[in-house]
C-alpha cells in the first residue's frame, strides 16, 4: 500500500510503497477514507516531540471502514464505518472502569513505543520493520489497529467530517463537557481558535453557557468562533487578561479553555479564570522543556488548573454519541474543512497548518 512516511525528523515526509501484514488476534484492517492533517503530526515531523522516533507512518485522525478483523474481534465487523482512536478504550482497565479518567492502561507501553499490543509491527519495508504512530498511522491506504482503538460510527457521517472526531474536534468539545462539566449560564473564556479551541467554544454552547468569548490572534478564526456558538471575541494580546476582567466585572470567568500550548497564554487562561471557583482547563500541548508559571495567589484565591487529554473522551462510547450530535444539526463540522487533499500533498497540510490557514485540511483517499 502507500504510506507518507518520516524518514527523518525535521524532513519532508516520503509517499512511498510499504508492507502491511494482515490483522492478527484482536487486531483489525481498516481502509482509511480520510484523514485529517493534525498538529500533533506536525509537532512529531518536526522533531519537537521528546518521544518521537522514525522512521514511522504518521497520522492518527482517521476515518474508514473494516476490511477484515482478526480472531476474537466482536465489536466491529467488515463494512462497518470507523473512527481511529489514539486514545483507545479497553473497557476493562482501572481507568477504563472509573468515570474520572479515559486514559485507557491496556496498550499504553507497547503504543507510546511504536507497536502493536503485542510488541510487535505490522508495518514493514523492504522486511525492515517500520513502527506505528499512536497506534494509528493513518497517513495511509489502509492500517492494522487493535479493536479497543476504533469507534463504530453511523455510515451516514460523512468521513471526512467523522475523522474529525478522532482527535482535534472531540478534544475540543470534551474539554468543556467532561473535563470542565461547564455548567448552563455560565460564561466561558476559550483561548484558541483552531480546531480544539472552536471545538472547545461549541461544546460550552452544548452545555448552555450564557457567555463565550473566543480570544485569538486572527479576525478570520474568531468568525468561525461566532459560528460555533461565541458571544464575544477578543484579538490576543498583553491585555486580554484585563479585557476579560472588565467584561466579568472584575471577577473572571467560571470557565477558561486553553488550546493553543503556548505557556503565555496559559498563564493568561489561569489569570483569566474567576476568583473563588474559576477552572482553568489546559488542553494545548506545550514544547519540549516549557514550565507554566502560576502565581499561587491565583490558586490560593480559589481557582483550579485541570488537564484534559482527548478531551476526557471515552472513545468507544462517546466518539458515536458525537457524531450522532453532528448529524442532529447540534455540531457545525463543515467550516472546520478548510482544504481537501491528497496523500501525495501531504506536506501541503503541514505548509498550510504553519501558514495557519485555514483550521484542517483533510486527506481524502
Amino acid at each position: 500500500m502507500r504510506a507518507a512516511v518520516l524518514e527523518a525528523f525535521g524532513q519532508p515526509l516520503v509517499v512511498q510503497e510499504v508492507e502491511l501484514a494482515e490483522p492478527k488476534a484482536g487486531e483489525v484492517l481498516v481502509r482509511l477514507v480520510a484523514c485529517g492533517v493534525c498538529h500533533t503530526d506536525l509537532y512529531t515531523a518536526s522533531g519537537a516531540d521528546p518521544s518521537g522516533y522514525a522512521p514511522t507512518v504518521l497520522g492518527h485522525e482517521g476515518a474508514g471502514v473494516v476490511e477484515r478483523v482478526g480472531d476474537d474481534v466482536t465489536s466491529v465487523a467488515p463494512g462497518d464505518h470507523v473512527v481511529t482512536l489514539f486514545s483507545p478504550q479497553c473497557r476493562e482497565c482501572v481507568h477504563c472502569l472509573s468515570d474520572r479518567t479515559n486514559l485507557c492502561l491496556a496498550i499504553r507501553e507497547q503504543q507510546n513505543q511504536g507497536f502493536l499490543p503485542d510488541g510487535t509491527t505490522r508495518l514493514a519495508r523492504n522486511d525492515e520493520p517500520v513502527r506505528h504512530f499512536m497506534g494509528c498511522s493513518t497517513f495511509a491506504e489502509y492500517a492494522v489497529m487493535p479493536e479497543i482503538a476504533l469507534a463504530k460510527v453511523s455510515p451516514e457521517a460523512p468521513p471526512e467530517h467523522a475523522c474529525l472526531f478522532a482527535c482535534g474536534l472531540s478534544t475540543g468539545l470534551g474539554a468543556a463537557m467532561n473535563t470542565a462539566k461547564v455548567e448552563a449560564g455560565s460564561t466561558c473564556v476559550v483561548f484558541g481558535a483552531g480546531m480544539v479551541g472552536l471545538g472547545a467554544v461549541a461544546g460550552c454552547r452544548l452545555q448552555g453557557a450564557e457567555r463565550i468569548v473566543s480570544v485569538d490572534l486572527s479576525p478570520g478564526r474568531l468568525e468561525l468562533a461566532k459560528g460555533q456558538g461565541a458571544t464575544d471575541t477578543l484579538v490576543g494580546g498583553p491585555d486580554t487578561v484585563d479585557q476579560i476582567l472588565e467584561l466579568t466585572d472584575g471577577f473572571g470567568a467560571d470557565y477558561t479553555f486553553e488550546a493553543t500550548g503556548n505557556v503565555a497564554v496559559m498563564r493568561q487562561a489561569v489569570e483569566s479564570a474567576r476568583m473563588g471557583w474559576g477552572l482553568c482547563t489546559v488542553a494545548g500541548v506545550a514544547g519540549k522543556g516549557e514550565v507554566l508559571e502560576v502565581v499561587p495567589r491565583f490558586l490560593i484565591t480559589g481557582r483550579r488548573v485541570a488537564g484534559s487529554s482527548f478531551g476526557g473522551v471515552k472513545g468507544r462510547d462517546q466518539v458515536p454519541e458525537l457524531v450522532e450530535r453532528a448529524l442532529a444539526g447540534e455540531i457545525d463540522v463543515a467550516p472546520f474543512v478548510s482544504h481537501k487533499i491528497g496523500l501525495d500533498d501531504v506536506n501541503r497540510g503541514f505548509e498550510l497548518m504553519e501558514a495557519q490557514d485555514g483550521i484542517r485540511s483533510v486527506i481524502e483517499f
